[in-house]
C-alpha cells in the first residue's frame, strides 16, 4: 500500500518552468487508462479522480475523454486536436484486459506518436503485454510511468522539452536578408532572445 511520502510532487510544468520550451503532448486512450492522472502529475496538480468530460487544453498538454478512442463517431475529434499537438500519447493501462488500439495505426498520424504504460505499479499490472500492444501499434517510443509514485515522469518531461538555440533578433535577420534563394535555406532557429 503506497503511504503519503511515497508520492512525489513535481512542479507544474507551466508556471516553475516558463524559461523551458516544450512540445505539446495530447493523451489519447481508453476510460480509465489513467490519462488525467498523468495530466495531473506532469501539470504538479493534487491527484484526485476526475472524470474527463471534454477535451482539457492546458499549456503543453492536451487531456481527451476516453470516449473519443472508445466511439466511433466522436474518434474523427482525434484528428483535430491531435494536429494542434506535437506529440500523439497513446496510453494504455498495465491493468488493461485488451488492447483498444488496431495493428500500425500509428503511421496515420503525422505527429511524433509515443507509447504510455501507466499504472505500472499496480497489483495486477502486466507491464510486458501492455509494451507488446504499443509495439504492435507502431510505437517505437514508449514511456512506463507510475504517476503515485513517480517513475517514468521525468522521462516524459525529458523528452518533450525542446532542445534549440537562441538567437539574437539581429542575427536572424542578417541572416534573413542576405539569403541567396538560388539554394536551400539555411536559416537559423527563429526562438529569439
Amino acid at each position: 500500500m503506497l503511504q503519503a511520502s511515497d508520492i512525489t510532487e513535481y512542479a507544474d510544468l507551466t508556471e516553475t518552468n516558463t524559461e523551458l520550451d516544450m512540445r505539446r503532448l495530447v493523451l489519447v486512450g481508453r476510460s480509465e487508462c489513467g490519462k488525467t492522472t498523468l495530466k495531473q502529475v506532469l501539470r504538479g496538480e493534487k491527484i484526485t479522480y476526475e472524470k474527463t468530460q471534454y477535451v482539457s487544453q492546458y499549456d503543453v498538454l492536451i487531456d481527451m475523454p476516453g470516449e473519443y478512442a472508445e466511439n466511433l463517431d466522436l474518434a474523427h475529434a482525434i484528428a483535430l486536436y491531435t494536429s494542434e499537438s506535437d506529440v500523439v500519447g497513446v496510453c494504455i493501462s498495465a491493468t488493461e484486459p485488451y488492447s483498444l488500439y488496431p495493428p500500425n495505426v500509428t503511421p496515420y498520424a503525422n505527429r511524433d506518436i509515443v507509447g504510455i504504460v501507466t499504472k505500472i505499479d499496480h497489483w495486477a499490472a502486466d507491464v510486458a503485454q501492455a509494451t507488446r500492444w504499443l509495439e504492435l501499434t507502431g510505437c517505437k517510443k514508449i514511456f512506463h510511468v507510475s504517476s503515485y509514485t513517480g517513475q517514468g515522469v521525468d522521462d516524459i518531461i525529458d523528452f518533450l522539452k525542446i532542445k534549440h538555440t537562441k538567437h539574437k533578433v539581429g542575427y536572424v535577420m542578417d541572416k534573413i536578408h542576405n539569403e541567396d534563394f538560388n539554394r536551400l535555406c539555411d536559416l537559423p532557429s527563429y526562438f529569439l532572445e
